[in-house]
């Protein structure tokens, strides 16, 4: 069993799209050094773990990308640059706005002078609609966003190191906001069969292996001098702190983001090697709409720019 993130890489191939998205990424660190921009990295969605090389079945999680979505938008509006490295079909910015049904619900079908039909949006909706779409063309327009998918957790190691190795030339401009819900567990691909698992031959034993920390190297290889910011999900409040301290301690980054699984959307706490503080939603505020994400983002911001001048 891959004992070491080095065994990982060597005993599971890249991605097929490996090269096509290292291209991308460079294109677009280099517009952005020439710029001089603050740059960050947002890691988004679960992470599948095939259970067959040709894949039918495979292990899951309940991450929908929220979190990232929607603070990758108050990067943008924080004057970052942002690689948006997402769970292909989770949630993106913008879009998160209006999935499903509900976009459809702002069209309108009518018929133009010569009988033709034409599509718009419903006057009613215009109000709702335009701040989005303005936001997003702005993003697309400044060639500040940079979207890239993955799906297994194979993709995501693979597309984390190559794009850590373009942010390090930032060096403590760059900040990693690590708020993908990666995989815990894997099935290694030498134990993996090649076609579909058949149900007739009973009840498969199924194998998982640890999937090695890459937050080690990462913090002390790839990306040693960028501000590296974690998160923990824990479910019980009385060892939130202790199991984000203890990460602290032994990764070497520079904060963690705590949140409880109930109470993630209006509450988390930034804690850090030398102290915690805690960002809030009141009723009011959830009421009108505002999201913990933005209060999230603007702590961050300040402590970057702490960091980068070197008062933190």
């Amino acid at each position: 069993m891959p004992s070491t993130w080095e065994e990982f890489y060597a005993e599971n191939p890249p991605p097929s799209d490996l090269d096509k998205n290292k291209q991308r990424v460079q294109e677009f660190c280099q517009k952005q050094l020439e710029h001089g921009s603050h740059i960050v990295l947002v890691t988004s969605g679960g992470t599948t773990v095939p259970l067959e090389h040709l894949t039918v079945r495979f292990v899951d999680n309940f991450s929908a990308g929220t979190r990232g979505a929607s603070s990758a938008e108050y990067f943008l509006n924080s004057g970052y640059a942002v690689i948006f490295m997402h769970r292909i079909k989770s949630i993106e910015p913008f879009v998160r706005h209006v999935m499903g049904s509900k976009f459809l619900d702002m069209l309108q079908v009518s018929s133009s002078s010569n009988g033709s039909p034409t599509i718009s949006v419903k006057p009613s909706e215009v109000d709702n609609l335009l701040p989005i779409l303005s936001k997003y063309k702005a993003a697309q327009e400044s060639q500040k966003l940079l979207q890239v998918g993955f799906t297994t957790l194979s993709d995501y190691l693979w597309l984390l190191r190559a794009i850590c190795e373009c942010l390090s030339a930032f060096g403590s401009r760059a900040m990693l906001y690590l708020a993908a819900a990666v995989s815990d567990f894997y099935v290694p691909a030498e134990q993996m069969p090649t076609h579909k698992i058949q149900s007739q031959d009973g009840v498969p034993t199924i194998h998982l292996e640890l999937v090695p920390k890459i937050l080690q190297p990462l913090v002390s290889l790839w990306v040693p001098s960028a501000y590296v910011v974690s998160f923990k999900l824990e479910t019980d409040e009385n060892i939130l702190i202790k199991k984000a301290r203890s990460a602290l301690n032994t990764y070497k980054h520079k904060i963690v983001i705590g949140n409880l699984l109930q109470s993630r959307r209006n509450r988390v706490v930034f804690v850090t090697t030398h102290d915690e503080s805690e960002a809030r939603l009141t009723h009011s505020q959830e009421q009108q709409g505002l999201e913990i994400e933005e209060l999230i983002v603007a702590h961050l911001k300040r402590e970057h720019e702490k960091f980068i001048s070197g008062t933190n």
